[in-house]
């Protein structure tokens, strides 16, 4: 299970780590971050859920007769200042043991779970993972990690920051990319004398990109039948320009955007375009792999 600050994840799988069988791989809007992302407090609402859906994973995991289980938490329940109390109630209902774990771990997993697809080559590239609490940066290639952090700017506590008004005022933009200006020096550090070949998107506001930009162009595009693909990097930069100008009604009628996802998208989408033009990367993956595939790699080893 993966315990994000939007979603969380539940993989039942079986067999070889790098041959292995999906039996359950369900995803849960559970939004365990509204309200109180930036406040370091889970309110009482997403708390609620947060402890149902552990409770609906935990029936499915009893009915798939697991034998082997980890509950992995992340962002949320990392800053919360009753994190803990979550953790307990969980423990209590369940008895699923949920492990909070770092920045640096977590950039760890995503890095395994990303390397499991066989996305990354011998030449050096960047692995970004957009959460809603978080945001994680991996320097490597297919043989070993160079440089990892984790960074508190996920898409839900850039949304609370700057998105206040829809659609998102040019006012707004700008403050957001001086905040990641800020934010991110020590990845600028890190990447200075690196020559990056591509830029690895894990999951996520990723898979959406791909899913729109798949719908524009009258292609088909199933998420079950791919682990990556590369983007276009005029296509992606205008989709990403799409969204931004956008209103909240039009994103929610668009059928390629999860619920879940129509207002963090914004946020995803100025994060990734930074990215590109900051670090001038004209080369974009999407991987649809990221931590949950990376413990699970770890399980079945």
């Amino acid at each position: 299970m993966d315990l994000g600050t939007n979603t969380f994840h539940l993989l039942i799988a079986e067999g070889e780590s790098h041959h292995y069988h999906e039996i359950v791989h369900i995803t849960e809007a559970v939004k365990l971050g509204e309200g109180g992302i930036n406040k370091g407090y889970i309110i009482p609402r997403a708390f609620a859920r947060g402890v149902s859906c552990m409770q609906r994973f935990h029936d499915l995991i009893e009915a798939n007769k697991a034998t082997k289980v980890r509950a992995i938490a992340t962002s949320a329940l990392r800053n919360a200042s009753n994190g803990h109390d979550f953790i307990e109630a969980v423990k209590d209902k369940t008895g699923i043991a949920i492990e909070i774990i770092d920045g640096e771990q977590e950039a760890g997993f995503i890095y395994q779970g990303v390397k499991l697809s066989g996305c990354l080559s011998a030449k050096t590239s960047l692995v970004m993972d957009i959460g809603g609490g978080s945001v994680e940066f991996i320097l490597g290639n297919a043989d070993k990690i160079t440089w990892k952090q984790s960074f508190e700017i996920g898409a839900a506590r850039l949304m609370d920051l700057f998105h206040r008004t829809d659609p998102i005022p040019p006012a707004s933009v700008e403050a957001l990319n001086l905040y990641l200006e800020d934010k991110l020096t020590d990845l600028f550090t890190a990447t200075a004398d690196t020559e990056i070949d591509k830029l690895i998107g894990s999951s996520g506001a990723f898979e959406t990109f791909a899913g729109l930009i798949a719908a524009e162009k009258g292609e088909p595009f199933n998420l079950k039948n791919i682990q990556s693909c590369d983007f276009d990097e005029e296509e992606l930069l205008a989709l990403t320009g799409k969204i931004v100008q956008s209103t909240h009604l039009q994103r929610a009628a668009n059928t390629g955007i999860i619920p879940v996802r129509v207002d963090m998208i914004v946020a995803a989408s100025l994060v990734t375009r930074f990215m590109m033009q900051r670090l001038h990367i004209h080369q974009v993956s999407m991987c649809t792999n990221s931590l949950k595939e990376g413990v699970l790699a770890g399980m079945l080893a």
